[in-house]
């Protein structure tokens, strides 16, 4: 809840962006912000910035779309221009020459290391940013961190002091008295880049004074804004630009080439919708992203995005931008207490689960500034600072800090200098998670040369040992492991390492290397993996793994016969603890609370966009929570599609209501489906449990057995046998071959293993597995393909069959070996459809060409690794 404090605090700085707005003699609307320009925490709706409430932030608004595959690293670039070539194509207007799509060469170079100077201007004051502030912090830069890689100086808002006679921004006099251009050829003669800070839209006193644009003749701003008139950024201070305007472009063409000329590399350009905490397309700033884009990269200037961008429209982001903020501030704006706080770093790890493979050489996932350099002003512990540092790191997020250069402690000096982490953030991998269903979360990413690095991150209330199981990231083999942040080996290790007690909101990073023959799997979303033509992750092509419910009711009746069965329907509950439930934004978890739950448990959350998902296999879906005045309304997403918002308020009247289907949905087509349910309004949403009408795995629900004449029970599969992945009762797997048998489609559950069960109910899970972590790529159009780049000296690749699969061309290193057939009558999951082996140890590619059928989709590629790093 935000404290009457952070209410002061975000109304102050609003005060003085106005107040400042008005000094420099423009309208609230000016074209390029002023003053510094926080960008606001999130509210109960899309307010104003004096509303601004710096309570966390809720996660994205809108349910995630299947992403399209992100280019590899290995594609092969363009040959890029010789340095004449490059100097007539600046004059030429044209844009720098992109590697695939969304790759220009300035992204592709990996995540950009540097400084911002919000972080202090929000600490120290908005005018923080003089000349003098900045050519301090590129002086310290240069001592200290240069060697290290980090390269950016960048200014934040406040740097305008107005426009000139064409509407272009002009640097502050006050800040900058010898010129701003004195101050960046300080940073560039320190060997450095320098960044400003923009925002879209024009005011409407810009537009009314009709200036003429630069370099256009017969252009002029008058007509350059969209009518009837929009809001263009989030504080209402311009409104959207009309781009079937062609001077609109020109517009945005003439300042960017302005900055161009003054040796700017690098925009952050802020209030970016959707996103910006407006998701419902209100404000749209899409087409001006697309003109600076172009504009920025033909004056090969890095075009950064903010804030929180709505992950609906991740593949434009990738199209149009170098990196892109996914989330709020992380600035506390706390005064001078500190600049963040462990909330504002916590709140990241959900939200990257959503965003980690968008992330790469297309543009990377934008954290904020790593606020790490000084525990006095920090906001943090020791233990939570190298968190923080971690996350920035294997999240190869651009890794830029946020501290006073001049004023960094000898320990934020060694987090923000080790060279073994700044290689992790460098490799440009983002790390993904084995589960966020926990508090002791394992986060790993695989690098080309074939080492993984492992994050074990604490985000509980107690020291606790954090075990990674080889086999959860992808390894078949043991490894030798090293301690990064201490740099030091720790040796080898078979399986599985421990991390013994890592503190509270710590962290180990680990190397991990596999040994000789070691067998590495490398999911169908992996960076490595190039896609070719049209492909889509997901979209129902999927198949998810399951279980489906069996009762056998046991009876111990001499004389009486067996039982009947229990009437069972096909539905499965899940509780709101379900590891298979994933949760996105800032949740709590609250048990034993008497009020009549499922499980007497709930999870809730408070900050809107908050959100959970479920992926599930069958035909109908309820979702089921309390009622009660404290809530409000949740928008309920099927597919990817807004299907229904729903209120779970109860007038206070009427009190509480537990377990109540507030949303249901049956006779969906027979197949995967996913449902996603985000919090709009209200004190809290809540999640008690879900029900799910499944697709039948099973011929019948129930079965009988009777103790005093016991017989074998069995069950036909309705799915090919070789899905079934174990049988379980109350969480212990029963013993193939020995409680049970499967002959065929048939499943017999032996009645010795059944007469030690109770008398009663039992309930008997019977589990199937799904494509590999549940996800496929898939395509519908001949000749399209997926490629693997792996050294190593065999490779298989795993994918599913199914009825509407055809053959494929299979191509390892650009020769055709086999053509093979992926048609089965069922679909089947995890079939190793090719595999060759005797490979010299060099590096080579496998490509997977689609030549038939309705559909191809893949899988996994597992590969062999005989010499390591």
């Amino acid at each position: 809840m935000k404290t009457h404090r952070q209410r002061r605090r975000a109304a102050a700085v609003t005060a003085a962006l106005a107040a400042t707005a008005l000094a420099v003699g423009l309208a609230p609307g000016a074209s390029w912000a002023e003053t510094t320009a926080p960008s606001p925490e999130p509210t109960e709706a899309s307010a104003p910035p004096t509303t601004a409430d710096p309570t966390p932030p809720p996660a994205e608004e809108t349910a995630a779309p299947a992403p399209s595959a992100t280019p590899a690293p290995s594609e092969t670039a363009p040959s890029q221009p010789a340095p004449d070539d490059e100097s007539a194509r600046r004059s030429a207007g044209q844009a720098a020459p992109r590697q695939g799509v969304g790759v220009s060469p300035l992204s592709a170079s990996g995540p950009y290391m540097g400084w911002s100077s919000y972080s202090m201007q929000v600490y120290e004051g908005g005018q923080w940013i003089t000349a003098d502030q900045i050519i301090a912090q590129s002086d310290a830069m240069h001592d200290k961190l240069q060697k290290f890689g980090y390269e950016y100086i960048n200014i934040d808002a406040g740097w305008n002091g107005g426009q000139d006679e064409y509407g272009r921004p002009i640097p502050s006099a006050t800040l900058y008295p010898d010129g701003l251009d004195a101050v960046i050829d300080h940073i560039h003669g320190n060997g450095q880049k320098v960044g400003l800070y923009l925002i879209p839209g024009m005011s409407l006193e810009t537009a009314q004074k009709a200036l003429p644009i630069y370099n256009a003749p017969g252009c002029t701003t008058e007509n350059l804004l969209k009518q009837p008139l929009q809001q263009g950024d989030y504080w209402g201070f311009g409104y959207r630009l009309d781009f079937d305007n062609p001077c609109t472009t020109k517009y945005i063409d003439s300042i960017a080439d302005l900055l161009g000329d003054w040796g700017v590399d690098f925009i952050k350009f802020d209030s970016v919708t959707p996103g910006s905490g407006v998701s419902d397309l209100s404000m749209d700033a899409r087409e001006e992203v697309a003109a600076w884009s172009q504009a920025l990269a033909r004056n090969d200037i890095w075009f950064e995005l903010s804030w929180a961008v709505d992950i609906d429209y991740a593949d434009y982001w990738k199209e149009y931008a170098d990196g892109w903020r996914v989330d709020w501030d992380v600035e506390c704006y706390c005064g001078d207490e500190a600049l963040t706080t462990w909330e504002n770093v916590a709140r990241l790890f959900p939200r990257l689960s959503d965003w980690w493979r968008h992330g790469g050489p297309a543009g990377w996932n934008d954290l904020d500034s790593l606020n790490v350099g000084n525990g006095k002003m920090d906001g943090l512990t020791k233990d939570e600072r190298r968190t923080a540092a971690t996350l920035w790191a294997t999240a190869a997020a651009p890794f830029y800090l946020g501290n006073d250069l001049t004023n960094l402690d000898q320990y934020g000096l060694e987090l923000v200098t080790n060279p073994e982490v700044i290689a992790v953030n460098q490799a440009g991998v983002p790390a993904r998670p084995v589960s966020t269903a926990t508090k002791h979360q394992v986060w790993y990413s695989l690098a080309p040369d074939g080492t993984y690095t492992v994050a074990l991150y604490n985000l509980g209330r107690a020291d606790a040992d954090i075990t990674v199981d080889f086999a959860d990231i992808g390894l078949d083999g043991s490894a030798k492991v090293r301690d990064l942040w201490s740099r030091k080996n720790l040796g080898t290790a078979d399986g599985s390492f421990t991390a013994e007690s890592v503190p509270i909101h710590g962290v180990r990073l680990l190397k991990v290397t596999p040994a000789k023959q070691s067998v590495l799997t490398v999911n169908d979303d992996a960076l490595r993996v190039t896609y070719a033509g049209e492909w889509t992750r997901n979209g129902g092509a999927e198949l998810p793994a399951t279980s489906q419910p069996f009762t056998v009711a046991v009876t111990d009746t001499p004389g009486g016969g067996t039982p009947n069965p229990p009437a069972t329907g096909v539905t499965v509950t899940l509780n709101d603890d379900d590891s298979r439930i994933a949760y996105s934004g800032s949740w709590g978890y609250s048990s034993n609370r008497g009020l009549g739950d499922h499980g007497d448990d709930v999870h809730y959350a408070e900050a809107n966009g908050a959100a959970f998902q479920y992926t599930f296999q069958g035909t109908g879906i309820q979702y089921v929570t309390e009622k009660h005045e404290s809530q409000g309304d949740v928008e309920v997403y099927l597919d990817g599609q807004l299907v229904d918002t729903v209120s779970t308020y109860l007038d206070p009247s009427d009190g509480r209501l537990s377990q109540q289907v507030v949303y249901s949905v049956s006779d969906l087509p027979s197949g995967s489906h996913t449902l996603r349910v985000v919090k709009k309004s209200g004190s809290f949403m809540l999640l008690d449990k879900l029900v799910v009408t499944l697709d039948s795995q099973l011929s019948t629900t129930s079965g009988a057995f009777n103790k005093a004449a016991p017989a074998d029970v069995s069950v036909d599969l309705l799915r090919d046998p070789s899905a079934l992945s174990s049988i379980s009762v109350g969480g212990g797997a029963l013993e193939r071959d020995v409680d049970y048998t499967v002959d065929g489609s048939t499943v017999t559950l032996a009645s010795a293993y059944l007469a030690t069960l109770p008398v009663g109910d039992a309930v008997l899970d019977f589990a199937f597995a799904g494509d590999h972590l549940d996800d496929v790529h898939s395509t519908t159009t001949d000749g399209d393909r997926v490629s693997f780049t792996f050294r190593g000296t065999a490779v298989s690749w795993i994918a599913p069959k199914g009825p509407d699969q055809g053959t494929v061309d299979v191509y390892v290193d650009g020769t055709k070996v086999e053509t093979v057939d992926t048609h089965h009558a069922t679909r089947l999951t995890s079939q190793k459809l090719f595999a060759v082996s005797g490979l010299k140890d060099k590096e080579h590619t496998i490509e997977i060409v689609k030549t038939s059928g309705d559909v191809l989709r893949t899988d996994v590629f597992a590969y062999t690794v005989r010499k390591v790093g």
